[in-house]
């Protein structure tokens, strides 16, 4: 999605002037950008806190600015910055955090991003976006630039080699109709999921959905489509790259409790640290979670499957 992210950014900065602030990264992929922006395309060095202190500075006097660096440097080592400078004076400042979850495998805990948008979006005016494929970040790009609040966009890697078939982006959507069960998913997961099923009978494939927008305001409730499918699923899951606290697991069933909506047998596939305390590939990391598609599809059936026999 980086890719992605480049191509979206330097057909903006051809439209209006904006600052994007680096920390010390993105070299080998953010080149198209820097050559866009000239000056304005500034390396703010490992200084995290400063470079949020800076872009919180230009957008106080009325500049739009852009920060990116890899999601665990992005929002946690800044978060001070983003808290105090940013979101209590719910400046329009543009967090950009590559590498969501797991994605930067054996590099360990410290390169990791496992609570983000959790603890993101208890500050105020925060949004977070996790684009699920490449298609989706030009039309985030353009909405986190309208926006005249603090946004923080979750960037990983897609999973579906051809994204031709997928529906207009909207912050949730579904990608296939469905009987065994219901998923919503958030993040670029919802691609091997997707990949995994779209070709089985509808008996034997879960209802898929979506989610790509958290939090903030206007806040997007879950569509009435959604909620129809809700109601006759054998089994609901929840699946995100993602720690429980937090999440959009806890945040969608509290949406539902308010509702006074009934949760059928419920799978919450999410990131569970790293229980055998080593590190591998985000693939083996996910495996180790539950949180592979196998795995996932597995347990949802097996929720079905006893929900029917309760019946």
């Amino acid at each position: 999605m980086r890719n992605a992210y480049c191509t979206a950014m330097v057909a903006l900065a051809a439209r209006e002037p904006y600052f994007f602030l680096t920390g010390d990264l993105g070299f080998m992929a953010l080149e198209p950008l820097e050559k866009a922006l000239g000056e304005r395309f500034i390396n703010a060095g490992v200084a995290e806190q400063n470079m949020v202190s800076v872009a919180a500075g230009m957008a106080r006097t009325g500049g739009k600015a852009w920060v990116y660096s890899i999601a665990p440097f992005c929002y946690a080592r800044p978060f001070e910055q983003i808290r105090n400078d940013v979101c209590i004076n719910r400046l329009p400042v543009r967090l950009v955090g590559n590498g969501g979850g797991y994605a930067y495998g054996p590099m360990g805990a410290t390169h990791h991003a496992l609570e983000d948008y959790g603890v993101l979006l208890t500050l105020p005016g925060m949004r977070a976006y996790i684009p699920a494929f490449d298609a989706d970040v030009e039309p985030m790009v353009r909405s986190l630039n309208a926006r005249s609040e603090p946004a923080y966009l979750r960037l990983g890697r897609s999973e579906l080699d051809d994204e031709s078939a997928l529906p207009s982006y909207a912050p949730w959507r579904r990608l296939q109709h469905g009987e065994a069960g219901l998923i919503v998913a958030v993040g670029p997961i919802a691609g091997g999921l997707w990949r995994a099923t779209h070709d089985r009978p509808a008996a034997e494939r879960p209802a898929l959905w979506v989610l790509s927008e958290l939090g903030g305001k206007p806040s997007a409730p879950p569509p009435q489509a959604l909620l129809d499918a809700l109601a006759t699923a054998p089994a609901l899951g929840l699946v995100e790259e993602h720690v429980a606290v937090g999440g959009f697991g806890q945040q969608f069933l509290h949406t539902l409790a308010l509702l006074g909506r009934p949760v059928p047998p419920l799978l919450h596939a999410h990131a569970l640290g790293y229980p055998s305390g080593r590190y591998g590939s985000q693939t083996w990391h996910r495996h180790e979670c539950g949180l592979d598609v196998p795995t996932i599809l597995a347990q949802l059936s097996e929720r079905a499957a006893a929900a029917r026999l309760c019946v």
